[in-house]
């Protein structure tokens, strides 16, 4: 990611904080709209909590992303966790788009091209990551 797109990823999240309980709720909806078969992955049964949970770690994740190196363990642990909860690599497709979708909604016209190619840039650095250390953990049971 360039400096420049991790300033876009960080500048438009900071427009999702005030409205972060609608976006979790729109993220909920636009996933199991995308794959009902997902719903069952969510242990958490309030979606409330799950949202804020989902909230709290985009927070942290793109708070960090211009320091990528000291958020990656915690991404990495993060995926090692979904392993348990039965998420599998082609899941992370379907977040994406529903992640993108989401802040195409949030946002409106504050979600520019530039803004989308960003988000996408950032989701796939931090799914790569994901992928591999739940490849990882699969490998080694």
């Amino acid at each position: 990611m360039t400096p420049d797109q991790i300033k876009l990823v960080q500048d438009s999240f900071r427009e999702v904080v005030p409205i972060k309980e609608a976006a979790a709720a729109l993220f909920c909806e636009k996933l199991f709209a995308l794959d009902g078969s997902l719903k069952p992955l969510f242990r958490e049964t309030d979606m409330k909590k799950q949202g804020a949970k989902l909230m709290a770690a985009l927070g942290f994740v793109t708070h960090g992303l211009s320091r990528a190196e000291t958020i990656l363990p915690t991404v990495q642990d993060l995926a090692r966790r979904h392993v348990g909860y039965g998420v599998e690599e082609h899941h992370y497709a379907t977040v994406g788009q529903a992640l993108i979708e989401t802040l195409e909604t949030g946002l409106g016209e504050a979600f520019t091209s530039e803004v989308r190619l960003a988000w996408t840039a950032a989701y796939g650095l931090l799914a790569g990551v994901m992928i591999a250390a739940a490849r990882d953990v699969q490998l080694a049971a």
